[in-house]
C-alpha cells in the first residue's frame, strides 16, 4: 500500500508565533524524562543493582578490627595468667577475618537470584516506558487529527466566505435582493461555530499531550510531524510470536520465575553443613597497680598472638524450618509460573483485539475514502447546477455539508487506522 504522509508545520493556532513545536520523538523523550513513574521504577532498578552487587561481594572474606579496655578490682589476672592481689587494667587490640568455604552453594544461588531480579526490574522499567510511549503516541495523533479537522472546518468556512462575497457583489449591483443572502449568512454562522468547536478540540488535545509530556508552558506548546498514516498489518500469530520474544512484561515474568526457582535452591542449601575459615591476630597490655609492669610497647609486642582455624557447622534439627522454607519456595515457583502464563494469555488477548481493531479501522478508512471521493463529486455537480440556476441554494448547502462531514469522517478513520497500526508496532 502506498504510504500517505501528513505534513503539519509548526504554527500556533492561537496566533502566538513564538510557540515551540515538538516532534513525536521529542514528546516521547520529554515524557520519559519527566514522568515520575519512570523515575520511581528507575530507583527500584538501582536497588536491585545494589542487591546483585552485594550478593557477588558476599564471596569475599570479611575483615574486622577490635579494641577494648577493662578495669578489675581485687584479685586480678596478669599477663602470665596468674592472679595477683591488686587492682588492674588491661587494653586489648585485635583483627580478625573469616571466609566461607562451603555453604551448600547458598551464596552462588543467591547471586543467581539477585541477577534474575535485576533483569526483571530492568524490564519492568522498560514496560513503564512502553506504556508512556503509547500514551504519547495516542495523544500526539489526536492532536494531528484535530489539526486536520480544524483545517477542514476553515476550508469550508473559506468557501462559504467566497460565496458570500460573490453574492454580496450581485446584491450591490442590484441583480439580487438582500434576502437572497440570509441563508448564506446562516450557513456562514454555522460553519464559524464548527470552526470554533474544532479549534477548542485542538486546544484540549494539545493540553492533554502537554500534561502527559509534563510541560508547564502548555499555552506555547505545539507539535510538528511527518507521520505515515498507513502501514502494513502483519499476521496475528507472527505478531504474537515476536511479542513473546520482545515484550518487557514477558521477559520480566520469565526472570521472576527464574528468581523463585533459585530461591528453592537457596532454601535447600540449609540442609548442608557450612565450613568457614577464620584467622585472627591480637595483643594485650596489662597494668597492675603498685606492681612493676613492662612498658606498653614491650607488652604489645610480647603478648602478640595469632590463630587460624576451620569451623564446620552441621545442621541436625531446626524444627522443620528448612523443609517448610523449601515447600514455601516451591509454591512461589508455581505462582510465578501461573503469572507467566497469565501474562502470555493477556498479551495474546490484547494483540488479538488490537489486530481486529486495526482490520476494522482499515475497512472503515477505505469506505470513508470512497465516500469522500463520491461526496466531492456530488458537491462539484451541485455547484455546477447551482451556477446554472438549476439547483437551489439549500441543495448546494446540503451538498457542501455532506462534503464536510465526509471529509471529517475520512480524516478520523485515517487517524484511527494510524493509531491502531501504531499500537501493533509497539507489541
Amino acid at each position: 500500500m502506498k504510504k500517505i504522509f501528513l505534513y503539519l508545520c509548526a504554527a500556533c493556532f492561537c496566533g502566538n508565533i513564538s510557540a515551540q513545536a515538538y516532534s513525536l520523538q521529542q514528546c516521547i523523550d520529554l515524557a520519559l524524562e519527566n514522568n515520575r513513574q519512570v523515575k520511581q521504577q528507575s530507583l527500584s532498578k538501582q536497588e536491585r543493582d545494589i542487591a546483585y552487587r552485594q550478593a557477588r561481594q558476599n564471596l569475599l572474606p570479611n575483615l574486622n578490627a577490635s579494641a577494648g579496655q577493662s578495669f578489675s578490682f581485687g584479685r586480678s589476672k596478669d599477663a602470665s595468667d596468674t592472679y595477683q592481689s591488686s587492682n588492674s587494667s588491661s587494653t586489648s587490640f585485635g583483627i580478625s577475618s573469616s571466609l566461607t568455604l562451603f555453604d551448600g552453594l547458598r551464596m552462588k544461588y543467591n547471586i543467581d537470584t539477585r541477577r534474575a531480579e535485576k533483569y526483571a526490574s530492568e524490564y519492568d522499567l522498560e514496560k513503564v516506558k512502553t506504556d508512556i510511549t503509547l500514551a504519547v503516541n495516542t495523544a500526539f495523533l489526536q492532536v494531528l487529527m484535530n489539526k486536520e479537522l480544524l483545517k477542514i472546518a476553515e476550508n469550508q468556512l473559506s468557501l462559504t466566505g467566497e460565496m458570500f462575497t460573490q453574492r454580496q457583489k450581485l446584491i450591490d449591483n442590484g441583480k439580487l435582493a438582500q434576502g437572497d443572502i440570509l441563508e448564506l449568512q446562516a450557513q456562514q454562522s454555522k460553519e464559524e461555530l464548527s470552526r470554533i468547536q474544532a479549534e477548542n478540540a485542538l486546544k484540549l488535545s494539545l493540553l492533554d499531550l502537554a500534561q502527559i509530556v509534563e510541560i508547564d508552558d502548555y499555552q506555547n506548546f505545539d507539535v510538528r510531524a511527518e507521520v505515515p498514516l498507513d502501514g502494513n498489518l502483519g499476521g496475528l500469530e507472527d505478531i504474537y510470536e515476536q511479542a513473546l520474544q520482545t515484550r518487557p512484561e514477558i521477559k520480566s515474568a520469565n526472570y521472576r520465575l527464574q528468581s523463585n526457582e533459585k530461591n528453592v535452591s537457596i532454601a535447600r542449601s540449609a540442609y548442608f553443613p557450612t565450613l568457614t575459615l577464620g584467622a585472627s591476630l591480637g595483643t594485650n597490655y596489662y597494668n597492675l597497680q603498685n606492681l612493676p609492669t613492662d612498658p606498653f610497647g614491650t607488652q604489645l609486642s610480647d603478648n602478640m598472638n595469632a590463630s587460624v582455624g576451620l569451623n564446620l557447622s552441621i545442621p541436625i534439627f531446626n524444627r522443620f524450618d528448612t523443609r517448610n522454607n523449601v515447600a514455601t519456595a516451591k509454591l512461589s515457583v508455581e505462582s510465578s509460573r501461573l503469572a507467566l502464563e497469565n501474562t502470555k494469555k493477556e498479551l495474546y488477548k490484547n494483540i488479538q483485539q488490537a489486530h481486529q481493531n486495526a482490520l476494522s479501522a482499515k475497512v472503515r478508512w477505505e469506505a470513508a475514502d470512497k465516500s469522500a471521493k463520491a461526496t466531492q463529486e456530488a458537491y462539484r455537480y451541485a455547484e455546477q447546477k447551482y451556477n446554472a440556476g438549476r439547483a437551489s441554494q439549500y441543495e448546494l448547502f446540503q451538498a457542501k455539508n455532506n462534503l464536510a462531514q465526509a471529509l471529517s469522517e475520512e480524516t478520523q478513520a485515517q487517524f484511527e487506522y494510524a493509531f491502531r497500526v501504531r499500537i501493533l508496532e509497539l507489541f
